[in-house]
């Protein structure tokens, strides 16, 4: 129908304000429409309960009968910690549901579309499924492959360096640009560095300037757990979630002490040289519940990432400085040796922030 795109827009807005605050759960949006008016409207909420369609229903009120519900993922047809989306549907005696994407976790794939059906209510999917696809990429991800949606993000000088040879880096961006940072921190699950950032910059990590929302998890990778434990981090772990992925071989003594002060240590196979593998560390970051992780460096891991293809998208804040060969790469050493191992994302969106230029790209494929 001519309208179901328009529809499935603002389902896809009011989805994308569950970013980064519903997961495990997808960020779904939900919009009921009667005689081409909107009666209800919902999102996932934070936590990821309750769900889109329930807050859209519980807003539409007996009005929903005979309505047709936009949907941007198929809603369950499981018992978890709230009832089947598709049965609340049925209930709500909705004529007609649109969804825009398939669910392909297996407790519903195709189970709520057909349940739905199987109740008389009429099913159109497909609407505007290439945005829903990328709306719920993170989501997908964990279930098809086991691991979230990975962002690296790159705050550099004009020629491609985060810090002086001395380790300077306080601030090679602007204030406007670290705001934009912020929003984006706020839109994914987790924040990830490697111990070598937490050891020079003492990062909070935190979502700062954007009001009450639900932080989030501050993730890092340390073989061996040698972090400071009078850092930000440490000082912070009760209040805010720390996860620390390290070896097995990782000392007990240091274990303890973070768990003390409320961080969660998770053993992570090592890979080549005995380093924490990548993929595995992103595996267990995925079964663990995480459906995004926004990933803020240092230059080791941003190169363990590309070259291991775990990146699906890039963000690069550039600036209008120099700092010179002598200065510390954002990408540490690949291994490359032609140009076609490299690997390759396409310009999504570029825009001046301030006095820097903010970037995206996403994976070529």
């Amino acid at each position: 129908m001519p309208d179901d795109s328009r529809w499935m827009r603002l389902a896809l807005g009011l989805g994308a304000r569950g970013d980064g605050q519903v997961w495990p759960n997808p960020a779904v949006g939900c919009v009921i429409v009667k005689h081409g008016r909107v009666i209800g409207r919902g999102w996932t909420q934070p936590g990821g309960r309750p769900h889109a369609e329930v807050v859209a229903l519980a807003q539409a009120g007996d009005a929903a009968a005979g309505a047709t519900a936009y949907i941007t993922l198929e809603p369950c047809a499981h018992w978890g910690q709230t009832p089947p989306c598709a049965d609340a549907l049925i209930r709500a005696s909705v004529a007609r549901v649109v969804v825009a994407l398939t669910d392909p976790d297996p407790r519903t794939d195709g189970g709520g579309i057909a349940r739905l059906r199987a109740a008389g209510i009429a099913v159109t999917t497909g609407v505007l499924q290439q945005d829903a696809a990328r709306a719920h990429r993170g989501f997908v991800s964990r279930v098809v492959a086991g691991r979230p949606r990975l962002t690296l993000k790159l705050a550099t000088s004009f020629d491609g360096r985060i810090a002086t040879a001395t380790g300077e880096s306080q601030w090679i961006t602007g204030p406007e640009a670290r705001r934009a940072v912020h929003a984006m921190r706020m839109r994914h699950d987790a924040v990830m560095v490697g111990a070598g950032t937490v050891r020079a910059d003492d990062p909070s990590l935190t979502v700062r300037g954007m009001g009450a929302v639900r932080q989030p998890v501050r993730v890092v990778l340390s073989r061996h757990l040698d972090l400071p434990m009078d850092s930000q981090l440490a000082r912070t772990a009760a209040d805010v979630p720390v996860w620390l992925l390290c070896g097995p071989g990782a000392d007990p003594a240091r274990r303890a002490a973070w768990q003390g002060q409320g961080a969660r240590c998770l053993t992570v196979a090592p890979g080549a040289g005995g380093q924490i593998d990548p993929a595995a560390a992103l595996a267990v970051l995925g079964g663990a519940g995480l459906t995004s992780v926004f990933c803020e460096g240092g230059g080791a891991l941003a190169a363990s990432l590309l070259a291991g293809d775990l990146v699906d998208d890039l963000v690069g804040v550039t600036a209008g400085l120099a700092i010179g060969a002598e200065g510390q790469p954002g990408i540490g050493a690949m291994g490359l040796a032609a140009l076609a191992e490299a690997p390759r994302f396409r310009l999504r969106a570029t825009r001046p922030v301030a006095g820097d230029v903010l970037h995206e790209w996403t994976r070529a494929d």
